[in-house]
């Protein structure tokens, strides 16, 4: 369901001169997306409530990495790939993950419940190696954990 304009104005008047502001307004609307995104119209419309222009938002919207402008999945699964990840096997959970949700780092499955993603560092380099499904950072991981902790995600979305 695509709400409203005007809904979706409300939701971020509250973030309008508040320090950080537009990061949480971006975050808002990005939450609120049925496609995990940032539409053109998102950007246009905090760029008028912000009184910056849609470049300056478009900047913050590509430098973040934890913001998109195309949809994704339902639940973001983050692969860090850093140094001391990568040492562990960053890049074994990775080939794991590819497989069992047959899509490539950047990918989407066809479901539309997962998004695939490798990043630069989650900053849990104690429990490496690491993903982050949205906010849940899981660490200490064997590709032999994944199937699990995946069929958890699919379950709740069944329910």
């Amino acid at each position: 369901m695509i709400e409203a304009p005007n809904k979706r104005s409300a939701q971020i008047d509250v973030f309008v001169g508040q320090p950080g502001g537009m990061l949480k307004a971006l975050h808002a609307l990005q939450s609120q997306s049925e496609a995990n995104f940032l539409s053109p119209a998102d950007i246009k419309l905090v760029a008028s409530k912000f009184g910056v222009p849609v470049a300056k938002v478009w900047g913050t919207v590509t430098f973040y990495s934890l913001f998109a402008t195309t949809p994704r999945g339902r639940h973001i699964i983050r692969v860090c790939e850093n140094a001391p990840c990568h040492v562990v096997g960053a890049s074994d959970i990775l080939a794991a993950l590819e497989q069992h949700l047959k899509i490539r780092a950047g990918g989407t499955t066809t479901d539309g419940l997962f998004t695939l993603e490798a990043t630069s560092c989650l900053g849990v380099c104690g429990v490496a190696p690491a993903i982050m499904i949205d906010s849940t950072v899981y660490g200490n991981l064997t590709k032999e954990q994944l199937p699990a902790l995946l069929a958890e995600y699919r379950q709740e979305a069944q329910a």
